[in-house]
């Protein structure tokens, strides 16, 4: 007989979500609790959501958070390449060449 640990994401009395290992469980628990305060957030603007749209829509603002702080400017982006900045462009010089004739070159 086997012996398996699951842990489950209860939301008001409902069972959410189960998960084999409990950092994915309060992961999602926490992506729940930032959909809530999303959707109290919602319901205090003057702007009329349904529901069931006020919460689907605060479940993917926060499933996307890292995204949604990038956009706030409360998180700076995450950059896989080093950009280097731009040198300052000084005036190029200009250099006068004389035409020179071809016996003279060798």
């Amino acid at each position: 007989m086997a012996v398996e640990s699951r842990f489950v994401v209860i939301r008001h009395g409902v069972e959410a979500k189960t998960f084999m290992d409990k950092k994915s469980a309060d992961e999602y628990d926490k992506m729940l609790d930032m959909a809530d305060n999303l959707a109290d957030v919602f319901s205090q603007s003057p702007i009329e959501l349904s529901d069931s749209t006020s919460e689907e829509l605060s479940i993917y603002l926060a499933q996307h958070r890292d995204e949604v702080l990038i956009a706030l400017l409360a998180k700076k982006p995450a950059n896989k390449a080093p950009v280097k900045k731009a040198a300052k462009k000084t005036p190029e010089k200009k250099v006068e060449s004389k035409p020179t004739k071809l016996s003279e070159v060798s």
